[in-house]
């Protein structure tokens, strides 16, 4: 069978034991839960799960269950009557009903409510359910796939989820391996997300020095494949050479690799403050909006850099509120 893999990158021998069980899988109506790490890109897997199926013509519907208040959940899942709550001012399907002959997902399933978990149940077992507020049952085509980042086994263990949904939940368990596991894959989507990023930016292609490759692969990544995603845009966009060195990665990368970071050299011949001039603009090929654009995107992401991600810290670098630094940030989709 040749797979659809679009968006998973890798070629690590984790990554393609993950494969040879989709493979498998996909063709099937098999219920399937993919655990692993934050950041790992589970919900990539389960959009390739459907993408390979039989059903990946009809929709495919993911929900998050640890976004949306519980006490709303049940009634994205199954919709409800009109009148069945306050604000219930019209009928409304669920996602369950939107998904009819597809997929749905439902991520961060360890977050949901253990008195939802029966209604899930049931679906899984009789393909029925009832919209919020109705009497009558409604029947459903569905195949249901799941994940988690936490351990259910232990969830059921401490009575926080049903032992009887994770055993129908876990027919087919599928296990995202955290990126610190998957070897080269670390420099694979290093450089595919630095391409992308520096094209994005208009900015020339950046290589990685050799003892700055050596690095990145010491490194953890305890956010996984999106911490790497966020870090290689932030490069894209602070580095001044074409090469991206040891000295362009930040304390915690040195720290992972029991190293010190060398203080930056700087310039005796320079000093105060040099102010960007006309001609910098020009250089850049840049109108003025454009320029000062770019040196706010500079700012932003050196202060994100020295806070390790904080955002509090960052907006405190600043000298800006955390919410006007979070506006910032989604406004120029420079980070997460």
């Amino acid at each position: 069978m040749n797979l659809n893999l679009a968006g998973i990158i890798g070629e690590s021998p984790v990554l393609k034991d993950v494969f040879k069980v989709l493979a498998k899988v996909a063709p099937t109506d098999s219920t399937v839960l993919v655990t692993g790490e934050s950041g790992t890109g589970k919900e990539l897997l389960v959009r390739a799960l459907h993408r390979n199926s039989r059903r990946t013509e009809k929709p495919f519907v993911p929900i998050n269950c640890g976004a949306i208040p519980k006490e709303l959940l049940e009634s994205e899942l199954f919709g409800h009557e009109k009148g069945a709550f306050t604000h219930a001012i019209r009928t409304r399907p669920g996602r369950f009903e939107m998904a009819d002959g597809g997929t749905v997902f439902l991520d961060e399933i360890g977050e949901m409510d253990l008195s939802l978990q029966v209604k899930i149940l049931r679906v899984l077992q009789e393909k029925e359910f009832e919209r919020v507020g109705a009497t009558k049952t409604q029947k459903v085509d569905v195949r249901l796939v799941a994940a988690t980042n936490r351990d259910l086994e232990g969830e059921v263990a401490a009575g926080r989820f049903r032992e009887d949904l994770f055993y129908r939940l876990n027919v087919i368990p599928m296990h995202l391996p955290p990126l610190r596991e998957r070897g080269r894959d670390v420099m694979i989507l290093a450089t595919h997300f630095l391409a992308k990023f520096c094209e994005m930016k208009q900015r020339p292609p950046l290589s990685v020095a050799p003892d700055a490759e050596e690095l990145l692969l010491r490194y953890e990544w305890p956010g996984n494949v999106r911490e790497l995603v966020n870090f290689m845009e932030r490069v894209s966009i602070l580095c001044e050479s074409d090469i991206l060195r040891p000295a362009d990665l930040p304390e915690k990368m040195w720290r992972s690799a029991g190293m010190d970071r060398p203080e930056p050299v700087r310039s005796e011949s320079r000093v105060g403050f040099d102010w960007p001039t006309l001609e910098d603009m020009r250089n850049k090929s840049m109108d003025l909006k454009d320029f000062l654009d770019s040196i706010e995107d500079r700012l932003l992401m050196e202060a994100l850099t020295r806070a390790e991600g904080v955002k509090n810290q960052a907006a405190e670098i600043l000298g800006i509120k955390r919410t006007t630094l979070i506006e910032k940030l989604k406004k120029k989709k420079l980070a997460n």
